[in-house]
């Protein structure tokens, strides 16, 4: 069995392999005809129940031959143009390089004697991140799995400070201040810190699903009436469900007013820091005390590539616990970079190695343009959709989201409208030929193309909207038949 371990005598059988597993991948990518197989889970399953995990096959062409079975030819392939439904990029090559590095020589970015130059690399890129955003001299930050931890970890840090003015004026309740449409996270963020199950407050947002800061700023006096602790504001640079993003500037001046933490969710609109024609739509991060930014959204990174930023480093000191085995306290006065004093994390991958390859091979000009490519075809979209009689189009987007809702023209119940979009959403992915998103707006179903592939075209979205009026038609069709052969 040892000459399965990846050593000096083993790195030519490593080579072999990995080129068998990356030709493998690039026939199917190659042969890829629409982004999903259609599979059902109940169809899968077998496959996948039947094999017997306590008998090796033995050799890897044989696994191969059974990862084609199990996975390869049923995954849901972000790279076609017909992928449109979530947050997932394709990935450049230059990042895939990388992967194939780090994965093969595992360094572990929790302590400098595990990681050395991965440490260095890691920190250069928080430095060139906060950079770009503009925190200032004091910035600091860690790489993270993705979103949803670099929120948990800002809110940490900002429960933190909050616990420093509820001592001085003897109160009690925290609060957080987010949006309506803001990612689900904060809330799971506040239940995880053991925050109330109240804390988080809603803000009333615009027509164009911004939070409306004169209602952040009601909404924090009151707390201050109440005699709570405003612990921190969560504003967001391009939500999940629109691509809307929080007017920054208007939200930073309430957070100074009242001294709360501000937390800028740029997890979605992070790729407008390198665009080079759209960077004044964030306008106002820099006045952040921290910012999530999740390069494995709109810098075409493989998941997982994300991170935390704060203006000010020295409050990472709240995740900072020290292990004599680990990261002992004398590791502080000898100067030795640990990244476990700032990470939620312990283990962590050298996911940063990924990003470092891509700005060496493209630049960040070369990223922002093809972001910029995708908020291009949003828009082109979004005027398809509003000359389009059969749908209704919520915003205009400032991102590359699409939020929109199939209008039939002689039907007016609104159930029966959504149980259309509910069936057209669930049929096209049955069918495999496009994949979609779907989300609930003004309570009412609707449909979302989020745009992160610049090999879509609008003449791809124009057939995929063909597709779900079609869909949604017969389904109409099929409901109204049955329901005038009941009533004869």
């Amino acid at each position: 069995m040892r000459s399965h371990l990846l050593n000096d005598t083993t790195a030519e059988r490593y080579r072999r392999s990995v080129a068998d597993g990356v030709g493998r991948v690039a026939a199917r990518l190659a042969s890829v005809r629409s982004p999903f197989s259609g599979v059902t889970p109940d169809a899968l399953r077998p496959e996948i129940d039947a094999v017997d995990l306590d008998r090796p096959l033995g050799d890897n062409d044989s696994a191969l031959d059974e990862l084609e079975r199990v996975y390869l030819r049923d995954a849901v392939y972000f790279h076609h143009p017909r992928y449109l439904a979530h947050l997932n990029c394709p990935v450049v090559i230059p990042a895939l390089v990388g992967e194939a590095v780090l994965s093969a020589v595992n360094s572990s970015l929790d302590t400098w004697d595990q990681s050395s130059g991965g440490t260095l690399i890691e920190r250069r890129l928080i430095d060139w991140t906060a950079a770009r955003i503009g925190l200032g001299p004091c910035a600091d930050g860690v790489f993270t799995s993705g979103g949803t931890q670099s929120n948990l970890q800002a809110l940490l840090l900002a429960r933190e400070e909050a616990k420093i003015a509820e001592d001085t004026h003897g109160r009690r309740r925290l609060r957080v201040f987010a949006s309506d449409c803001a990612h689900f996270s904060v809330q799971k963020s506040a239940t995880l810190l053991g925050l109330a199950p109240d804390a988080v407050v809603p803000v009333p947002v615009d027509r164009d699903r911004r939070m409306r800061p004169a209602a952040l700023a009601a909404a924090v006096e009151g707390c201050l009436a109440d005699g709570d602790v405003p612990m921190a504001v969560v504003a967001t640079a391009g939500t999940t469900d629109f691509g809307s993003i929080d007017p920054l500037p208007e939200i930073a001046a309430v957070c100074e007013r009242f001294g709360t933490w501000l937390h800028v969710d740029a997890a979605y609109g992070c790729g407008l820091l390198v665009s080079p024609t759209r960077r004044d739509r964030i306008d106002g991060i820099e006045r952040a005390d921290s910012v999530t930014v999740d390069y494995h959204k709109s810098f075409f990174q493989p998941v997982s590539s994300s991170a935390l930023l704060v203006r000010d480093g020295a409050t990472l000191r709240h995740a900072t616990y020290h292990a004599d085995y680990l990261n002992p306290r004398r590791a502080l006065t000898e100067r030795i970079p640990n990244q476990v004093d700032k990470s939620l994390q312990t283990t962590r991958r050298f996911d940063a190695l990924k990003l470092w390859m891509t700005l060496r091979v493209m630049g960040a000009d070369g990223v922002g343009r093809l972001f910029d490519e995708v908020c291009d075809l949003a828009a082109d979209g979004w005027r398809l959709l509003a000359a389009d009689p059969r749908y209704d189009v919520v915003v205009r987007p400032r991102l590359s989201t699409l939020v929109f809702r199939y209008i039939p023209r002689d039907i007016t119940s609104p159930a029966q409208i959504d149980r259309a979009n509910l069936y057209a959403r669930k049929a096209l992915f049955a069918s495999g030929d496009a994949v979609v998103a779907g989300t609930v707006v003004d309570g009412r179903q609707h449909l979302k193309f989020t745009l992160l592939n610049p090999e879509t075209t609008v003449s791809d979205i124009a057939a995929v909207l063909d597709l779900i009026a079609d869909h949604a038609e017969q389904h109409l069709a099929t409901e109204n038949g049955g329901r005038l052969a009941r009533a004869s």
